[in-house]
């Protein structure tokens, strides 16, 4: 089975020089100098792992050498035993790790499982005639054996400086269960900035490779971040490491007791390692888990924004559906008044007509007694009387005839009064909701492209709202004709604009309508940039004529007042 064995995929080193010697006598141990730090990447291997049967009795494996070492060797023992499996190893033609790199000192055999967990089994060292044995032991049944070199003994990660690996043999039992292991590695070079010149690790008999290894972990250590987040762990490992660097200048010194120190601070120094780790990964979780409750808690106050945006939406079309009813009703009263003032004007010019028949009969009633009396002359006494009775009845239907004529001409004003009422009381209802103005063609409703998206024809919510309102107030005068208009600036081609204008008239018209507006009673038309309201020369012109204006006319309304003289034109 193929699997990955997770380890850190960032790994920092800081660098400073190591121990040198100056001359032959006397030795000087550099301090530790903090330096940059940078990010490694990782790679991953496989390796052949091999079930060894519980108990089965020993086999045998060879190794051969990778193309790091070609040349490199070796033959082990494998042998499962009652709770462990014991392994005796031997390589031979090892060079110094330091080939591959001023910040390899040693070499380690790592135990792979099927799973991709890499263990650490322990330090090889080689000796003059390139040849090391070891014998260790391992809790695993199932592995691959893999020889890496590293920056010290116990590191619990392997490098992918991998030079030696396990090969199955045709005598070597368990190979019926054997299988490919994949592993993750730490590029080659990790240790070393890209650019910076490691210095050269000078080895001698006076100061143990052990030594070296020591200052790696602690370098190591501290790049992680060992001295912030292990700083007991880490500060012991610094003291322990000033004892070794006391030790290394000492020439009286016990050279077994320098190794076990060193041996004390890589110890250390890795446990403040991985302690480091282990804890950059819980904040790292910790800030993941605040992340998502932070992102939790915005996208609530989104929702209760939303929600409150929602509320307020309903509101408002609450407030524009009780002042549609309201200008429904004012709509009945403004339709009586209009049917009282056609029934009057009927009255006065049927008043004026009888006044006119009235006139002429009595005209013809006059020359008929002018004749009579001429006739009844001889008969003066009588023929008077009836003469002035005559006349005083005609006089009085014609002073009747004219009175009745001036009823009718102050109904016909009283008429015209009330649709200049009228006329004032929708332009108030309307300039309560958008910018209205009378004109001879009309009460002129203005829409600013603000109302609309940039370039688009679309109404946003807050157009939406207004026309809402005032579809209700004209819904109220069902007689009055509303012609919309569309009008543009004069920035892009006079296509566009054109175009721009019929569709932005067009959504005015259809949302009238959609708001239960008459359709008979409804025009739209593009103007373009044609009728230019302001100069096209500033930012502030050209939004005056982005525009789109609704005419509102007809007979109910009559015609605007001259605000010079208060009369009608």
């Amino acid at each position: 089975m193929n699997t990955k064995l997770l380890l850190t995929a960032g790994i920092f080193f800081s660098l400073s020089s190591f121990a040198q010697t100056t001359s032959q006598t006397e030795l000087v141990v550099e301090p530790l100098n903090p330096t940059p730090v940078f990010h490694v990447s990782v790679t991953s291997r496989s390796a052949q792992a091999i079930n060894y049967k519980h108990r089965g009795g020993a086999t045998k494996l060879d190794f051969a050498g990778t193309e790091l070492m070609p040349a490199a060797n070796g033959q082990a023992k494998v042998e499962s035993k009652k709770g462990y499996t014991e392994i005796e190893v031997e390589f031979g033609n090892l060079q110094k790790p330091t080939t591959f790199g001023g910040e390899y000192l040693t070499y380690v055999l790592w135990a792979i499982s099927p799973e991709g967990r890499a263990i650490n089994l322990g330090e090889i060292l080689s000796g003059d005639n390139h040849r090391s044995k070891v014998d260790v032991t391992t809790d695993l049944q199932a592995f691959a054996l893999v020889v890496t070199a590293e920056p010290y003994y116990a590191v619990r990660q392997p490098s992918n400086v991998v030079v030696i690996e396990n090969v199955v043999r045709a005598d070597t039992k368990g190979t019926i269960e054997a299988m490919n292991t994949k592993y993750e590695l730490m590029e080659r070079g990790g240790y070393i900035p890209t650019g910076y010149k490691f210095d050269p690790v000078v080895l001698n008999t006076r100061l143990p490779l052990e030594f070296f290894e020591a200052r790696n972990a602690v370098r190591i250590a501290e790049s992680e971040g060992a001295e912030q987040y292990a700083s007991d762990s880490y500060q012991h490992a610094v003291r322990l490491m000033d004892k070794v660097d006391q030790l290394a200048t000492d020439k009286h010194a016990d050279r077994k007791a320098m190794i076990a120190v060193a041996r004390e601070v890589v110890q250390t120094a890795e446990d403040a390692r991985a302690i480091t780790i282990q804890k950059i990964e819980q904040q790292h979780q910790d800030n993941e888990r605040q992340a998502a409750a932070n992102a939790q808690a915005r996208t609530q106050a989104e929702a209760d924004d939303a929600n409150r945006q929602r509320n307020q939406a309903q509101s408002d079309q609450a407030s524009a559906e009780l002042a549609k009813a309201q200008a429904e009703s004012d709509t009945v009263k403004a339709q009586a008044a209009t049917r009282e003032a056609q029934t009057a004007t009927a009255n006065a010019q049927a008043a004026k007509a009888q006044a006119e028949t009235d006139a002429a009969r009595a005209q013809a009633d006059a020359a008929k007694a002018q004749s009579d009396s001429d006739k009844a002359r001889s008969d003066m006494a009588d023929s008077q009387a009836a003469s002035a009775s005559a006349l005083l009845a005609a006089q009085t239907d014609a002073d009747q005839s004219r009175a009745t004529a001036q009823q009718a001409q102050l109904s016909a004003q009283q008429a015209e009064a009330d649709k200049v009422a009228m006329r004032a009381k929708l332009s108030e209802q309307l300039n309560a909701v958008l910018e209205t103005r009378d004109s001879a063609r009309g009460l002129i409703v203005s829409m600013s492209d603000v109302l609309f998206d940039s370039g688009k024809y679309s109404l946003k919510p807050g157009a939406r709202e207004k026309l809402a309102k005032v579809a209700g107030i004209l819904l109220a005068y069902p007689d009055l004709n509303i012609a919309v208009g569309g009008y543009t600036d004069n920035v892009g081609g006079d296509a566009m604009n054109q175009k721009l204008s019929e569709n932005r008239a067009g959504s005015v018209r259809d949302y009238l309508m959609q708001e239960g507006v008459s359709a008979n009673s409804v025009t739209a038309q593009g103007y373009g940039n044609s009728s230019p309201v302001a100069t096209n020369n500033n930012a502030a012109g050209r939004q005056q004529n982005r525009r789109v204006e609704l005419v509102v006319s007809g007979e109910a309304i009559g015609h605007p007042v001259d605000a010079t003289t208060g009369s009608l034109r």
